[in-house]
């Protein structure tokens, strides 16, 4: 009977979400699991209480399950008996009450500075794009700007007078970050040798035009990324955010105040920010390890 109840729910979200053999697959295994474990105590899927799921996850605790797997269990069971209870074969959802375990909060991946380094100096900037593509990495790293702030910087966001950049990031909210030095000196080469012939067919007020003198899009930059840390020798995973988690954790390596890192990432609450410190943390036993005759 269970088997037919699991088959029947899983017919129903492949046809109502289209769901992939392989995750359709990944549901059997977790609701066969907890079906077998409720054989050996006679109680069949329409009949299970709270305190059965908690006896299941004590079991799963007990064998060594991780528990992000858990979670994921728990995710199926629940979209089982939202089924169950949508075609009135149970009177009650017993997941309703059950709390996810607590997964711990990843930490972003991050580039040394030796890394950052080798990144920026990717591009060939004997090339009008290269060049380009040199100062929009300058300006990524000096400022911690996301991808999407960056491709969408006009020629009014910047201050050169005043070394400050303008952005606009989520919910519309604006901030001023100072570029500092090196940035500037790139982006004002760049203003002079290579933004000219790139809007060479256009009069937009983007910053930093594509080959058709238009916005470029966040997706075509973070294939350059990805293209220049291939030739920076960087075989680290990458995401979008990488240079800007680079950012963040270099400035607070470098003694750098949690609330002002957060003010320039334009996070809205600190414990978002806060993460950094354990990046920066990490390093700082890394190093004590490495270095300190006692470590």
């Amino acid at each position: 009977m269970n088997d037919a109840i699991i088959d029947t729910y899983l017919d129903a979200i492949w046809m109502e979400k289209g769901l992939s053999e392989n995750t359709l697959a990944s549901y059997r295994r977790d609701l066969q699991a907890f079906a077998s474990w409720l054989g050996t105590r006679s109680v069949p899927l329409t009949a299970v209480t709270p305190a059965d799921i908690q006896g299941f996850l004590a079991h799963r605790l007990q064998k060594g399950i991780s528990a992000r797997s858990t979670s994921r269990f728990l995710s199926s069971l629940r979209g089982f008996y939202q089924y169950l209870l949508r075609e009135r074969q149970v009177q009650e959802d017993p997941t309703l009450l059950i709390e996810s375990p607590k997964l711990p909060k990843p930490l972003p991946k991050s580039l040394t500075e030796d890394d950052v380094e080798a990144l920026l100096a990717a591009p060939e900037i004997a090339t009008v794009l290269g060049l380009r593509d040199r100062a929009m990495l300058e300006l990524l790293y000096a400022c911690g700007l996301r991808v999407s702030e960056l491709v969408g910087l006009r020629m009014s966001s910047l201050g050169m007078n005043q070394g400050v950049v303008r952005v606009t990031g989520k919910g519309g909210k604006e901030r001023l970050i100072p570029m500092g030095e090196e940035a500037m000196r790139w982006i004002a080469r760049y203003l002079k040798e290579s933004r000219p012939a790139l809007l060479a067919s256009g009069s937009d007020d983007v910053l930093f035009p594509s080959q058709r003198s238009q916005q470029m899009t966040r997706q075509t930059f973070w294939h350059r990324i990805k293209r220049y840390a291939v030739e920076a020798g960087i075989r680290k995973p990458l995401s979008p955010h990488t240079l800007r988690h680079a950012f963040a954790t270099h400035l607070i390596n470098h003694g750098a105040d949690l609330r002002a890192v957060q003010l320039l990432l334009g996070h809205s609450d600190l414990s978002t920010t806060q993460i950094y410190t354990h990046v920066a943390r990490q390093r700082m036993q890394e190093l004590h390890a490495r270095h300190h005759p006692r470590g």
